[in-house]
């Protein structure tokens, strides 16, 4: 399998869905004549033109409304955000519209939208450009909300999540756009992955750790190594890929084996998703655990500028390592 960038790996889902389907367009500031804030819609609008790759002006209110009333007349918008916390100013579009116009309208309209973009801490972008937007929309009904750990995975989820007919909330981080990864080859087929179903990524027999995203693939993958080879301990990892619907039937089969958990994210733990896993696990798994679930979060400030401290706040491999061995009694 090529092995490639994870932004290539979401040009690769998006130009092989508007190949497959005309009704496919991407509209987003920059994604045109710039290329992309982040270079993922390099050379599309030279490959399908203005009228399918389209610039916006700096509103996303006004471009996500817009993508709204498409999805509603039957196109598959794509919608890119240079920042999900930049959707403080359209969740009236996202949260009021998109979430609810199908039920409200008793079925007569599907909303195949897609919202992607940077979601998280990426790199001294300070508090006002760092929010973790997950427990955010993943508590809204109606809405499908997704986060990749892996190129492949950006790939196979997005496919999906365009020929979905609900809105998908599709969560990216900057810093995981140069990760490189094997993807399977556009030649050997069409490659999708569903939504709704967690990846056990690595089996293991004395604790599952539950994760996704950027936490999953920056600090629990590392921490899993140092578990196994300098303490002993043979952690199970489930990569949960989609946060709603939450596929609870894999954790909880993983958790009755191992009898202990440890949730990992970088939301802040106050209401944050990883208490919504929490809350979602305790009484199905309450007479099988041996130990307390443990949660790994960020800590409860708002996200600094500098560098050390932005690190020093987030989830580590030693906080990951300290709260296994609590949750093993080690």
């Amino acid at each position: 399998m090529p092995v490639i960038q994870l932004r290539q790996a979401l040009r690769e889902a998006m130009s092989e869905e508007m190949d497959r389907d005309e009704n496919v367009f991407l509209m987003g500031e920059e994604v045109a004549q710039y290329n992309g804030a982040y270079k993922v819609s390099e050379g599309m609008l030279e490959k399908y033109g203005p009228r399918r790759i389209i610039d916006t002006p700096i509103s996303e209110a006004g471009f996500s409304g817009l993508g709204v009333g498409a999805a509603c007349m039957g196109l598959r918008p794509i919608i890119e955000f240079m920042s999900w916390s930049f959707t403080w100013v359209c969740m009236d579009q996202i949260v009021n519209n998109a979430a609810n116009v199908r039920y409200m309208s008793g079925g007569q309209y599907k909303v195949p939208i897609v919202f992607r973009g940077g979601n998280g801490i990426a790199h001294q972008l300070a508090a006002t450009h760092s929010h973790r937007m997950e427990s955010v929309y993943a508590r809204i009904p109606g809405l499908i909300v997704v986060a990749p750990s892996t190129p492949a995975e950006a790939k196979g989820l997005l496919k999906s999540s365009i020929r979905c007919d609900d809105p998908v909330i599709f969560l990216e981080n900057e810093k995981m756009l140069n990760e490189m990864g094997e993807v399977p080859d556009p030649k050997d087929g069409d490659f999708t992955l569903p939504l709704g179903i967690a990846n056990v990524e690595r089996p293991g027999k004395d604790v599952t750790i539950v994760s996704y995203g950027r936490a999953l693939a920056r600090v629990v993958r590392p921490a899993v190594e140092h578990l196994a080879n300098d303490h002993g301990i043979d952690a199970e990892v489930i990569d949960l890929r989609t946060l709603r619907p939450l596929d609870t039937t894999t954790v909880i089969n993983s958790v009755k084996k191992t009898n202990r958990c440890v949730i990992v994210d970088e939301d802040w733990g106050y209401c944050g998703m990883g208490s919504g896993i929490l809350f979602k696990l305790q009484k199905p798994l309450f007479d099988y655990l041996d130990a307390p679930i443990e949660y790994v979060h960020s800590d409860e400030i708002p996200v600094p500028y500098n560098h050390y401290l932005e690190e020093a706040m987030l989830p580590s491999v030693d906080r990951i390592v300290a709260s296994v061995k609590e949750a093993c009694y080690r």
